[in-house]
């Protein structure tokens, strides 16, 4: 099927089409180009990416919602309006194990983008090219990004289908940080391919004499969260440190309730290296699996495992739970299915009055609610802390540092002072896993978020 040449003249909100053109480095072989105009109007605002050599059939690149996530998280200076992927054409229908390609050289991508400046032009709105009613086509800049992250091997394990998580994938990765060469096991969801659910640090069981992940055992290693949001979660666990460290001389273990379990890693952790009682709760039995079969994570005395919908159960918890079943900590590892919204935690679900309300019943008196929270805007972002502010006495912040995660403690009574820790106190455990974080953690003043809220609010209803 033809395309007429005036389809890319306008941008369509959402508009995803791919198509194969021949390739200007080579009269033998097409590429193919896939367009996607950004779910929100805005000013003609265009890029393009060459796809990495090998990853073409990744669900990042091949799909409607890993090329939504890519346009929607760039780092160009202005949102964009058009991303343009350009690749080879995918051989396979689903992701397959690869090693990294390098990209071209820089005179050799300098070429490439001059042969494709055409193409580029003819996928280019109209309206980009003018600039206060001056036509500027001659100087017009595409930029050509580059999709760059620390994977440069990847083994799949399996690619399986839950009846809520849809298509996913369980993978080995082998990471490369500086000269600093690390394993990986991670779980990936179709829906949100570029946002990985679960990773935990694997080990090789025996010499490392062959370059090719599919040929190396490993074992899981319980003991680091590398995962970058899970430590500064735990650090969080500070601001009621009082209390917990209270429980635990008292010859309790603290209970803590984690909605959402992914691939289990921060309930072992919990379970393993802080002695806490955990419930899992997971809404995808195949998830759950998974977390199992590829993860290591058990059933046992300390960890219990529901299949469920975690928002239903704090909500059902909260009617008739007595006050020696009520949780020290409520850890949310929740993410929006929203596609179009791109990369967002938590669900719009969760953040409804009556759960948050549901959540502090299921605390004690000191318990504290931790949540990792991925905004879509800033707007988003201060209206989500003044649902918080109603319910809960105090709510601090942590900034993970990545430009993408907050992790966020609500506590249901005022934050008390911890005590001196001693050698081999909870607060010192808590410091050596998370570092920094606890040191960084910012109490988040009302009025001050209220005020940057209405500034918000303002500024967009001069844009409008």
């Amino acid at each position: 099927m033809s395309l007429d040449p005036t389809t890319f003249e306008t941008i369509v909100p959402s508009r995803y089409i791919t198509f194969t053109f021949p390739n200007p480095l080579s009269h033998y072989h097409h590429l193919r180009v896939a367009v996607l105009d950004s779910p929100s109007s805005s000013a003609a605002r265009i890029a393009s990416m060459w796809v990495p050599p090998g990853r073409e059939s990744d669900w990042i690149f091949s799909t409607f919602s890993g090329h939504l996530q890519l346009l929607l998280s760039s780092t160009t200076p202005h949102h964009l309006s058009r991303l343009i992927l350009i690749g080879n054409p995918p051989v396979y229908s689903h992701p397959t194990s690869y090693s990294s390609t390098p990209y071209p050289s820089p005179n050799q991508s300098e070429e490439v983008e001059e042969r494709l400046r055409p193409l580029l032009l003819g996928l280019t709105p109209k309206s980009a090219f003018y600039h206060k009613g001056i036509c500027n086509s001659e100087f017009l800049q595409i930029p050509f990004l580059i999709y760059e992250d620390e994977v440069v091997g990847c083994a799949i394990l399996e690619i399986c289908e839950g009846p809520c998580a849809g298509e996913m994938l369980i993978e080995n990765v082998a990471v490369e940080t500086n000269t600093t060469k690390e394993f990986r096991r991670r779980l990936r969801f179709k829906r949100m391919p570029n946002l990985v659910q679960t990773q935990m640090r694997i080990l090789p069981k025996n010499e490392l004499d062959s370059v090719e992940l599919n040929n190396l055992e490993f074992e899981i290693d319980n003991n680091v969260l590398v995962h970058p949001y899970l430590s500064p979660m735990v650090g969080g666990l500070s601001v009621t440190e009082s209390h917990l460290e209270h429980r635990i001389k008292g010859g309790f273990r603290p209970k803590a309730l984690c909605l959402g379990i992914g691939g289990g890693a921060l309930l072992g952790f919990l379970s393993s290296q802080l002695n806490f009682d955990v419930t899992g709760v997971e809404k995808d039995e195949v998830v759950l699996r998974i977390a199992k079969k590829y993860f290591g994570l058990e059933s046992n005395e300390l960890i219990h495992l529901v299949v469920g919908d975690g928002i239903e159960l704090v909500e059902q918890l909260a009617k008739n739970i007595t006050d020696d079943c009520k949780f020290d900590v409520i850890m949310v590892d929740l993410d929006s299915s929203d596609v179009t919204l791109g990369v967002c935690a938590p669900p719009s679900e969760f953040v409804k009055k009556s759960v948050l309300q549901a959540a502090r019943e299921v605390l004690c008196e000191h318990g504290v609610l931790v949540i990792n929270v991925i905004p879509s805007s800033e707007l988003f972002y201060k209206s989500l802390i003044s649902e918080f502010e109603e319910v809960f006495e105090e709510l601090c912040e942590i900034d993970v540092g990545n430009g993408e995660n907050f992790v966020l403690m609500a506590t249901v009574s005022k934050i008390e002072n911890a005590l001196n820790a001693c050698e081999d106190s909870l607060l010192n455990k808590l410091k050596s896993v998370s570092g920094s974080y606890i040191g960084s953690i910012r109490k988040i003043s009302r009025s001050a978020n209220q005020e940057s809220a209405n500034s918000l609010l303002e500024a967009m209803r001069l844009e409008e």
